[in-house]
């Protein structure tokens, strides 16, 4: 097991748990002075392979392993001194001490000197069989100009912007150009309700706000505008809003709103980049927990774009001249990661998906495979397991030779659609890595690749934690668990550069969550189970988080939308399984005893959670019962709600600390009536 290389203390020695050679990182091919290089072979007379002995080394001496990559992955303006300062505890790590660079001069910059006609952006526009291509010459003149209208306005250094926009190159833009001028963006997916959005305005204090006048998805418009303007009214810290045209339609126009592209279109498309410490503020991004209210997570400049550039060569095995193509879009950690920062920092050509998987016709992804001869493609298993019920025509199709790699990610991938997306999409040929991260972690922290030469892949496993990554099972007494084929709460022991910082302006509430539990490690709130060959496998979330088409949701906030209605004292909501999206919302529900349309309420707070949140919470089962199972002290048992929810009755476990034991009773046979109802509706 990982000897207790805790997060934070001096970095001693550390195995990581697995296998006879005691795999530390199962990383990558390295040549001396750190540099890494994928591919390489094992050499003559050295234990193990060289991405093992990468491992070994990132695992033993974590500082010297990623100063040397540090020094070679990234542009400074001037050096550091200290690659890692651990001594205030697992919390309070820092990374690349006095070093001074600038975030859009090493995606762009850098590489508008060498090759500016690199293509750095292919935007597949969400009209079908159109897309755009944005060289890195055009990419830093529009975040240039946008960058020099945002400082026209008044936005400074330290001031937080928000971004909601659709997938194109002007929201890659305006991260980019916050990052230009050291302003810190937090980009709220385009889906989220104007009172989701108006939350995180004024958890972060944004200054200003970065929409469209529309989206456009899947054939349809989005009103992004007036989203905005809804959101805004309660948002007092708000100066502008700066309004872009996705599409001809008009919108109401305030005395706050700046037309974005006729302000561009006068500002110079050179900006003086500012420096920054490597400890500043890059961006913040929201992901809900286990309590209702959602947490502004802090991502610094160096640590985490070196994380996510390293992590996206060596996991994707990209190389230079590959069109990269994760799907995500850019409201979510994936898409920062792996479509903005890690891709252009390494010089790459990365698709911006602005559309959704089935429109025209389930062969949207395969047919923009095609046309834009895309090498490595990265997605979500919600999306593989909807397509899969399509059928294999809609792949067959379509040319797909140009794949190499195939990558899973935002939730646990079941076996059947990793077959099918390996052997139907990837056509037996393509390494498929399956991998595990958080907007926690800033990238990919366990992955099949990097690994020696050919090893082996199991479906739907994690497998290798990347180099540095040292992972811990714990028990409950939050005790190690040491040997293979054991399952206990997934724990990281060593710090590395990606890790956030901090909850804006909730430090004790960033303690609280990842390292209260197991002192001296980050816990990532998920369970995982160690193989006997000491492989990874994550088995799901250990609190009230669920997982819904790979984005977290905490099951309090979707309560807390719920308990809003005025008919509604109680509620609790459950996580079940899904099909499709691998885990749905339940809700049970408790009305007040005068309530006549039951059903009438259903809807009412269907959209209630649609507009409080978004449209993927909204439970997809309402079930009203008497009263919930509660304990004497008047805690709600959910793990009781979720065993009959999954046809699990026969093994409730202990009631006797129940309230009133009769409950369970009284609510098995609503939840019998109610799936009778369901299956004679259907």
């Amino acid at each position: 097991g990982p000897g207790r290389a805790a997060l934070g203390g001096p970095p001693r020695a550390a195995r990581a748990a697995g296998g006879a050679s005691g795999r530390a990182g199962r990383a990558l091919g390295a040549v001396p002075g750190g540099a890494l290089r994928p591919g390489a072979g094992p050499a003559a007379g050295s234990p193990g392979g060289p991405r093992e002995r990468a491992g070994a080394r990132a695992a033993r001496e974590p500082a010297a392993f990623w100063g040397a990559l540090g020094r070679e992955v990234l542009r400074w303006d001037s050096p550091y001194h200290t690659a890692c300062d651990s001594q205030l505890g697992p919390d309070r790590v820092r990374w690349f001490l006095g070093g001074r660079l600038n975030v859009s001069v090493n995606c762009l910059d850098q590489h508008v000197h060498q090759s500016p006609d690199r293509v750095a952006l292919i935007w597949e526009k969400d009209e079908p069989g159109t897309e755009v291509k944005i060289t890195y010459r055009e990419l830093l003149d529009m975040t240039c100009r946008l960058a020099n209208t945002l400082k026209k306005y008044g936005v400074q250094k330290g001031d937080r912007v928000a971004i909601y926009m659709s997938v194109t190159p002007l929201a890659v833009a305006a991260m980019l150009a916050c990052a230009r001028i050291g302003a810190i963006h937090t980009v709220v997916f385009a889906g989220f309700s104007a009172e989701s959005l108006a939350g995180r305005i004024i958890d972060s204090g944004c200054k200003a706000v970065i929409t469209y006048n529309q989206g456009l998805r899947g054939g349809r418009a989005v009103e992004l505008k007036k989203t905005v303007d809804e959101a805004v009214k309660n948002c007092p810290s708000i100066k502008h809003v700066f309004v872009a045209q996705r599409t001809d339609s008009t919108v109401h126009m305030g005395n706050r709103d700046i037309p974005l592209e006729e302000e561009m279109a006068k500002e110079a498309p050179v900006c003086a980049p500012e420096s920054m410490d490597s400890e500043d503020i890059l961006f913040m991004l929201y992901t809900s927990g286990s309590t209702g209210k959602p947490k502004g997570i802090v991502h610094t400049q160096a640590g985490y774009l070196l994380y996510a550039a390293v992590t996206h060569k060596h996991v994707f095995d990209y190389q230079q001249g590959d069109v990269f193509g994760c799907v995500a879009d850019i409201g979510w950690i994936t898409g920062h990661s792996y479509v903005v920062y890690g891709p252009l920092c390494n010089g790459g050509t990365s698709v911006l998906f602005e559309s959704t998987p089935l429109y025209p016709d389930p062969g949207r992804y395969w047919e923009t495979v095609q046309r834009l001869k895309i090498n490595q493609f990265y997605g979500a298993p919600t999306a593989v397991r909807l397509l899969l019920k399509y059928g294999d025509k809609w792949v067959k199709k379509y040319d797909r030779s140009s794949l190499k790699t195939l990558g899973s990610v935002g939730e646990p991938i079941n076996h059947e659609a990793w077959q099918w997306f390996y052997n139907v999409v990837g056509d037996s040929r393509c390494t498929l890595v399956d991998t595990w991260w958080q907007t926690e972690t800033g990238g990919i922290c366990i992955a099949p690749r990097p690994s020696e030469e050919g090893a082996d892949v199991i479906p739907a496993m994690a497998m290798r934690p990347f180099f540095g990554i040292i992972p811990a099972l714990m028990d409950e007494n939050g005790r190690v668990i040491e040997g293979n084929d054991v399952s206990g709460a997934l724990c990281i022991a060593q710090p590395w550069p990606g890790l956030a910082r901090t909850i804006y302006g909730d430090h004790q509430r960033f303690i609280d969550t990842y390292f209260k539990m197991y002192p001296g490690y980050y816990f990532t709130g998920d369970g995982a189970y160690r193989s006997s060959e000491g492989y990874y496998q994550i088995t799901g979330r250990m609190d009230d988080v669920i997982n819904i088409s790979g984005h977290r949701l905490g099951t309090a906030e979707i309560e807390d939308a719920m308990d809003e209605h005025p008919a509604v004292p109680e509620t609790a909501v459950i996580g079940y399984p899904h099909e499709i999206k691998g885990e749905g919302a339940f809700a049970f529900i408790v009305l007040k005893e005068d309530t006549a349309h039951t059903e009438r309420v259903k809807e009412e707070l269907r959209s209630i959670v649609a507009s409080k949140i978004a449209k993927y919470a909204v439970p997809d089962h309402v079930l009203v019962v008497k009263r919930l199972p509660k304990t004497r002290s008047g805690k709600i048992m959910r793990r009781v709600l979720k065993k009959i929810v999954t046809d699990q009755c026969n093994d409730l476990g202990d009631v006797t600390t129940l309230d009133d034991p009769s409950i369970v009773t009284e609510i098995l046979d609503a939840y019998q009536k109610y799936k009778t109802q369901q299956s004679a509706s259907s």
